[in-house]
């Protein structure tokens, strides 16, 4: 089973403020207070003040923002919301008899025990956790406190298009922290895979969706510390997700690449 930890309040120094929209109500006004005291931030009153006048007048360039029950993040590259979306397209293709190549590469199946590394806007995890069923189990590691925040707060709190997503949802549970300092306090053995989707070496500029999550994400390379890490925690598989022609592959290990013949994503595989 995975060791799971609960961060308070983050180690990390975040260069932010939390606030709501000008339209508040209480319930908008308690996420915010209470989303500040756990990142150890401030929280700032918005008034009619705009994103703009936030960021000068408290010298910080990302503002979390409370609205409508849910989070979001004002970076340098946009809005950086949590939603569902392109899960709810793999697990719909997933139903139909189509699979998941992600899912293919991990050997997913009922029951499974599964550790992403690096969290993101939570695609992959959602997709694991419908694979692994209500017996499985998914932890998400995101080392960037923001990031967590808003994608935690969603992944809990926020419906999908169908009941099949929303409980794929509920089922992944996260936690802020670097991925190695997390793996170094697992057990031996105990999950079944670990998973990798660090920011690509490499990455594709087209898809401007990425670009809030790219002015906040961790930049840093997957290091074969990690990789040696994850090899010890996971009982059968670590799978690391890179562009199609990546070298990252073999600098880290990973022999057994998979992917589509025409795909710009590959995945390489660690049997354990």
């Amino acid at each position: 089973m995975i060791m799971v930890t609960t961060m308070q309040a983050t180690e990390i120094k975040i260069a932010a403020v939390v606030t709501t929209s000008r339209k508040w109500n209480e319930e908008t006004l308690a996420l915010a207070k209470v989303t500040a005291e756990r990142l150890g931030i401030p929280y700032a009153e918005r008034r009619t003040l705009s994103i703009d006048e936030l960021r000068e007048r408290y010298g910080v360039q990302d503002v979390l923002v409370a609205k409508n029950g849910l989070l979001m993040l004002e970076t340098a590259g946009g809005e950086l919301f949590f939603h569902p979306n392109m899960a709810h397209l793999r697990i719909k293709n997933i139903r139909h008899g189509r699979g998941d190549r992600m899912g293919e590469a991990m050997g997913l199946h009922e029951g499974m025990c599964v550790l992403d590394c690096t969290l993101g806007f939570g695609a992959d995890a959602i997709t694991a956790a419908y694979l692994v069923g209500e017996t499985g189990q998914v932890m998400g590691v995101e080392s960037r406190p923001l990031i967590e925040a808003v994608v935690g707060w969603g992944l809990a709190h926020l419906t999908g298009e169908s009941h099949h997503v929303t409980e794929a949802m509920r089922r992944v549970h996260t936690v802020c922290s670097d991925a190695l300092a997390y793996l170094r306090r697992q057990p031996d053995k105990s999950v079944d895979i670990v998973y990798f989707d660090p920011m690509f070496r490499h990455p594709f500029y087209e898809s401007k969706a990425l670009d809030p999550l790219r002015a906040v994400a961790d930049p840093r390379p997957l290091t074969p510390e990690t990789v040696a890490e994850a090899c010890r925690v996971a009982r059968q598989r670590v799978v690391l997700k890179e562009t199609a022609k990546s070298k990252e592959f073999a600098r880290l290990g990973f022999t057994q690449v998979t992917g589509g013949r025409y795909s710009k994503v590959h995945y390489g595989i660690r049997e354990l």
